[in-house]
């Protein structure tokens, strides 16, 4: 006999259920049991769940992922219903998740069980195997509670539990508020239903205002005792149509901070096991409440210290678009020393600041919130860019040299005391950070450091631009380079020269960087957080952050920020995870600028960079640099001639003379294919000559490579120094973009 008549024989039926086409299927017993014509069937997941009572789909969730995880049976009870929302059986199911690549198919069986008595042990709806032990129930709901983050989070999952066999079908949680009661979060009622037990004095002659004021549980197990119990409070809850109450205390650290009422629409004879498993919930309760309550007042510190800290952008500047972006991922009060600032200045420039101060604790931020001041304080004066940085690398220098007391009350600008006070506050209960990118000064441990207030450092980059002329001028403070989108979508890293970051040694020089901004160019800041959060290093972070500005389509700012956090800290960061997995998450800042104007799909790709004598190793930066602006070049091996030329060309520079390399490369589009011209100037007026090196020399073949490589090259003379150039020409056929 075959095993599908045997099942047929003694009413079970067979179901699949394929999670990943959301499909399920049914033998003819299966259908019929769920309400259909007894044949064999296949049907959406939709159709199926409408045969379901909604609160056990809900539940059979949790079931499944646990047998998924476990690797085990699962195993639920299901109410059927018919399309009038009529329950018309009970079913159990038994099943098997079969997990293949990621997905899984649930095989198993239905059968029909006789509906359960009022008051036995089959009351909840789901009543599983696995359910029927108090002690896996407790757990369960132990470990829900504990995940809770909230006050509401905590009241769903309450409402959620199903006791084994008494599940109530209406909660509420009381609170104190001096001498009345408050109602916190209610189940089951209908909302306004809260009105009369809303602000009850904690003398009244009622259930939970007893426990509050006594500490012990009172069960009522009928409307006979309810009404012999509380005759006064019993007109309040007869219209609700309940047949069975408990109502327990609430206590954290020997306080009751309030009270729990189960009601039933059955009656509970409240047996010691039932009291028992009601107890130990109210405890569980009491506890996760206290902790989504100390869990809500942190965030609420953590907004508002946001809230102060934070800048607004404030309206509009003419001629130019910025948006910002703040999130605070480093745990604990959610507060760190990331920052961004926009500061008006005088003539019509404008400043744009970001920096990032060592640690994620309140002291952090505190620091962090002084340099803000003092840099919007430099800049207004009228101190160019590398005066701002320096000046205010001695005043971050001076106000944490010494400084081991873990606050930053007393010292610096105004409202540093308010943050100092609200670090001692919060030390209070535990609260730390570590140093950014877990690296210390001088060897130190920075867990230690951060912890014990130790000397701090920042890294910043402060940009001043004319939004009439765009002209960008920037200093750099040990942080990470600024970006560039061009109006035809290539995406540079804008190499910028620095200094060390601000705070480690109070006479640092940060020599400052020009460049234009054309129309249409959006330039973006940021702290490392947004690059290397998700487990990424600077490099595979940049990577992918610079394939989301290239990908970027359209004019919205807003949504560009949006998009840059979302694909670090929201759900796609889940599936671009990098190699260091274990790494700690970082706060991050972002800051986007765009220069108004008409933007023009074919203009030209500029950018500059320069290689000073005491940096040779920026020389691999300037290859990678012409890798960037050519990214879409089409012939790899003029590719790989224009690397090699720069690379010549800047070595030359920083061997044979005493200045700087200025290197200056433009791309250009006409009707014959593209052009590119790469300039590299410097300050001495001994021009090159080609020579004929031998076998053996390590030197004297750069004009050999450039007359064999360049379409064209040449030395122009300039009133100081000389500028060396060569051009190669993409073919059109061989163009591929602007």
């Amino acid at each position: 006999m075959r095993t599908e008549d045997v099942l047929a024989a003694i009413a079970t039926g067979m179901w699949c259920w394929d999670n990943a086409s959301g499909t399920v299927t049914l033998d003819a017993e299966a259908a019929r049991l769920l309400g259909l014509p007894a044949e064999p069937v296949q049907l959406t997941e939709a159709a199926v769940r409408s045969r379901f009572h909604p609160v056990d789909w809900n539940e059979i969730d949790g079931v499944v992922n646990l047998a998924v995880a476990e690797g085990t049976l699962a195993e639920a009870r299901l109410r059927i219903m018919d399309g009038h929302g009529r329950v018309i059986r009970t079913v159990r199911s038994r099943s098997k998740p079969l997990v293949e690549a990621g997905e899984y198919r649930l095989v198993g069986t239905l059968q029909e069980v006789a509906e359960p008595q009022p008051g036995t042990a089959a009351r909840t709806p789901i009543t599983g195997d696995w359910r029927r032990s108090r002690e896996a129930f407790l757990l369960d709901a132990g470990r829900a509670l504990a995940e809770a983050r909230s006050t509401a989070e905590v009241l769903r999952v309450a409402a959620s539990l199903s006791m084994p066999g008494f599940s109530p079908d209406g909660l509420a949680v009381f609170g104190v508020a001096g001498e009345r009661l408050t109602i916190i979060g209610h189940h089951g009622h209908n909302a306004g239903d809260e009105g009369p037990f809303t602000s009850m004095s904690v003398d009244t002659d009622y259930p939970a205002a007893e426990v509050v004021r006594t500490g012990r549980a009172i069960y009522l197990p009928s409307p006979e005792e309810y009404l012999r119990r509380f005759p006064v409070s019993w007109p309040l809850a007869q219209r609700f149509g309940r047949e069975s109450w408990a109502y327990l205390p609430l206590v954290v650290a020997g306080r009751t901070m309030g009270a729990w009422m189960a009601a039933f629409k059955h009656q509970v004879a409240f047996t010691p096991d039932e009291r028992s498993v009601l107890t130990t919930v109210a405890r569980m309760l009491a506890q996760a409440l206290a902790r989504a309550g100390v869990a809500e007042s942190e965030r609420e510190l953590s907004l508002g210290l946001q809230r102060t800290m934070m800048p607004v952008l404030g309206p509009g500047i003419p001629g130019l678009h910025v948006a910002a972006r703040y999130v605070p991922t480093g745990g604990g009060l959610q507060v760190g020393g990331d920052w961004y600032d926009l500061i008006q200045l005088p003539g019509g420039r404008i400043a744009l600041v970001i920096g990032d101060v060592q640690g994620h604790d309140v002291r952090a931020a505190g620091l962090m919130g002084q340099l803000r001041i003092a840099l919007r304080a430099y800049a207004s004066e009228g101190h160019r860019p590398d005066a701002v940085l320096s000046r205010a690398s001695r005043f971050l220098y001076g106000i944490t040299d010494g400084d081991g007391d873990g606050g930053v009350a007393g010292r610096g600008v105004d409202g540093a005391v308010g943050f100092g006070n609200a670090g001692i506050g919060i030390a209070g209960i535990g609260i730390g950070g570590v140093g950014i990118g877990g690296v210390g000064l001088g060897g130190e441990d920075p867990d230690r450091a951060a912890h014990n207030g130790g000397p701090r450092f920042a890294t910043c980059l402060y940009m001043e631009i004319d939004p009439v002329t765009g002209v960008v001028d920037i200093a750099r403070a040990g942080h990470p380079d600024p970006a560039v989108r061009m109006t035809d979508g290539t995406v540079l890293l804008r190499p910028t020269a620095g200094g060390l970051p601000l705070g480690i040694d109070p006479d640092t020089d940060y020599p400052t960087t020009r460049f234009i901004l054309e129309p249409g160019e959006t330039l973006m800041m940021c702290t490392d957080g947004l690059l290397e959060t998700g487990g990424h290093d600077l490099d595979s972070g940049w990577e992918r952050i610079r394939t989301l500005l290239e990908g970027h389509d359209g004019d919205s700012l807003e949504d560009l920020a949006d998009s840059l956090v979302e694909a670090v800290h929201g759900p796609g960061s889940h599936h671009t995870t990098g190699p260091l997995a274990d790494r700690r998450e970082d706060d991050i800042a972002v800051l986007l600028l765009s220069r108004q104007g008409p933007a023009v799909r074919e203009a030209p790709r500029r950018t500059m960079m320069t290689v000073a004598q005491a940096e040779p190793e920026r020389i691999a930066a300037a290859r990678q640099h012409m890798r960037q602006l050519l990214h879409d070049w089409a012939d790899e091996d003029q590719l790989d001639s224009a690397v090699l030329m720069v690379s010549e060309m800047v070595t030359n520079v920083l061997i044979h003379t005493d200045g700087d390399a200025l290197i200056v490369a433009e791309v250009t589009c006409d009707d014959g294919g593209r052009r590119l011209r790469v300039e590299v100037a410097d300050t001495s007026d001994e021009l090159p000559h080609k020579r004929h090196p031998g076998e053996m020399a390590s030197s004297g073949r750069g004009l050999v490579l450039m007359e064999m490589l360049a379409h064209a090259w040449g030395v122009d003379p300039r009133g100081e120094g000389k500028s060396i150039w060569f051009e190669l020409h993409e073919p059109a056929e061989g163009k591929s973009g602007g």
